[in-house]
């Protein structure tokens, strides 16, 4: 495996490092989130939207066969439909420019042939989210870890998605070589943040009433419809909120002791 380092701005050198490498499938993660886009719009829509254009560009000038990248719960409005087409409201610039991502793609399927899958998650947990406004439950089971009280600044229904999973998710779609340019929710059950809060409590008995949340709901429906993602993408396994956050946990733990 190699890193290079570079710059989604940077057209020339997305190409050749794609063309160095010989390319072949993609994954595109890379994004400035909610905070960041609000405190420079301007840089925002260059990440975000001229990134995701040059990314799309390059795997079409490269020849790659599959494109998966990443779309946001954020093209939802709080009083939209939660079916996959469902979205028209976005409540955030953030939330628009990934709704503007999806229709690029749409267009690089329709004028050459590039074929993607954009996903969707709502709230990714796991060891490594420490960034944005969907971060906090993580960063209460990082807390939970070293034994430090935390909370919640959010809270209500939404849908967990636990991140090696959310990984796995975006090696099949990228892997899928589908034809056209498909945007799926990612699905999965709806929970309540005491549910969240509760399998910390579980996974750190010590930490039983330290971890607080506002029950403020995020601006997005509920949950959203996976709709045809299996069918396309495949039916992936998904693990339950409980042995997720227990793992994370775990996994802070271990990484804190070799420290």
């Amino acid at each position: 495996m190699s890193l290079v380092r570079g710059d989604v701005s940077d057209l020339a050198s997305l190409e050749r490092t794609m063309a160095d490498h010989e390319v072949t499938h993609v994954v595109h993660l890379a994004a400035l989130l909610v905070p960041f886009v609000r405190d420079d719009p301007p840089r925002g829509a260059l990440v975000n939207v001229v990134g995701t254009t040059n990314v799309l560009e390059a795997a079409r000038r490269v020849g790659a066969r599959g494109v998966a990248y990443a779309s946001s719960a954020a093209i939802y409005g709080p009083d939209d439909g939660s079916g996959p087409d469902d979205a028209r409201s976005p409540a955030t610039l953030y939330g628009v420019f990934k709704r503007t991502n999806e229709e690029t793609a749409r267009l690089f399927w329709q004028d050459h042939g590039l074929a993607s899958v954009g996903l969707r998650p709502y709230v990714v947990y796991g060891p490594g989210r420490d960034i944005g406004i969907t971060a906090d439950p993580s960063l209460a089971m990082a807390a939970a870890a070293r034994g430090e009280p935390y909370h919640i600044g959010w809270g209500g229904r939404c849908q967990f998605q636990y991140a090696p999973d959310v990984a796995r998710a975006f090696v099949a779609a990228a892997r899928t070589e589908q034809r056209g340019a498909h945007a799926f929710n990612l699905g999965g059950p709806v929970s309540p943040m005491s549910e969240v809060v509760a399998a910390i409590d579980a996974a750190a008995p010590e930490m039983a009433g330290r971890i607080t949340f506002d029950d403020v709901q995020l601006p997005f429906p509920e949950g959203m419809d996976a709709g045809v993602f299996a069918e396309v993408v495949g039916d992936l396994p998904q693990t339950s909120l409980e042995d997720g956050v227990r793992e994370t946990i775990e996994l802070y733990r271990r990484h804190r002791r070799a420290s």
